[in-house]
């Protein structure tokens, strides 16, 4: 099963979005840790625990990102199964260039490996992609796609502006297949500071919103999902410095919650 991962953050300033409201709150490099639990199954799964690190550093003309899951999963059988995928990019602050890699083994089995880098020709513009693993070759980005920091910028400051549903092509790396498209619910948001145990949060606005990835290369076969379903789904309370809290990650098999254990803000160093 894949573990499809989607990074979060930031790069506001090249996007052509929803405006956002006066002084909007700046976008925060972050250390996070993820607790995970199982929430429901729907197929050979009988039980599941993980976690997940996710690090948001700012290179000072770019955004890098780290995140590393970890899932033990137990089938059906009783036989236990080590998940684990590493992900990392690097994204220009303009979110016109990007650098991936992304590496995932099942009992420390390499079973999937993406490396590249990918660019726009201009903000909204159409781009290419360049991938060195799995196998050399170029893919076309079509034009509106998004990287993953501005896509989550995107999200904030369509919640912002008051939207409740917006869709966006992505390209994150996790994957060989090129572009996606994204659809976008965001079910709240309250502009006034929320609850948090963690002070940098608790003076923010947040709201919830529900993320659909959809694969544009696979064609439904009798075997296959029907046709509209979505590659994977995640939920979660997004912060207006892009912190995320409240996670539910539908892996398809299985459901699982993650819930912030552990937060920093790193000191401004760019």
């Amino acid at each position: 099963m894949r573990l499809r991962l989607l990074a979060a953050l930031i790069s506001l300033g090249a996007l052509s979005l929803p405006a956002l409201a006066a002084d909007p709150v700046p976008l925060a490099a972050h250390r996070a840790l993820y607790r995970l639990k199982m929430d429901s199954a729907r197929g050979d799964v009988q039980a599941a625990t993980g976690s997940m690190a996710y690090e948001i550093t700012d290179a000072c003309d770019g955004w890098a990102t780290r995140q590393r899951l970890s899932l033990n999963v137990t089938n059906n059988d009783g036989q236990e199964i080590e998940l684990v995928s590493d992900y990392a990019t690097w994204e220009s602050k303009d979110g016109l260039s990007m650098r991936f890699r992304m590496r995932q083994t099942t009992d420390t089995a390499v079973t999937e490996a993406v490396e590249g880098d990918a660019s726009l020709d201009k903000t909204g513009g159409p781009g290419t992609i360049r991938y060195t693993v799995p196998e050399e070759r170029t893919m076309p980005i079509p034009p509106g796609t998004v990287f993953p920091m501005a896509h989550t910028a995107a999200i904030i400051a369509a919640a912002e502006a008051g939207k409740r549903f917006i869709t966006l092509p992505i390209f994150d790396g996790t994957g060989d297949k090129g572009t996606q498209d994204s659809s976008v619910a965001i079910t709240s948001w309250n502009p006034k500071p929320t609850e948090s145990p963690y002070p940098d949060l608790a003076k923010l606005p947040s709201g919830r919103v529900h993320i659909a990835f959809f694969d544009r290369t696979i064609k439904p076969t009798n075997d296959s999902k029907p046709a509209g379903s979505p590659d994977y789904e995640v939920g979660m309370k997004y912060w207006a410095n892009g912190v995320a809290d409240d996670l539910m990650m539908d892996f398809t098999d299985f459901v699982m919650q993650g819930k912030l254990s552990e937060f920093s803000i790193p000191e401004p160093h760019c």
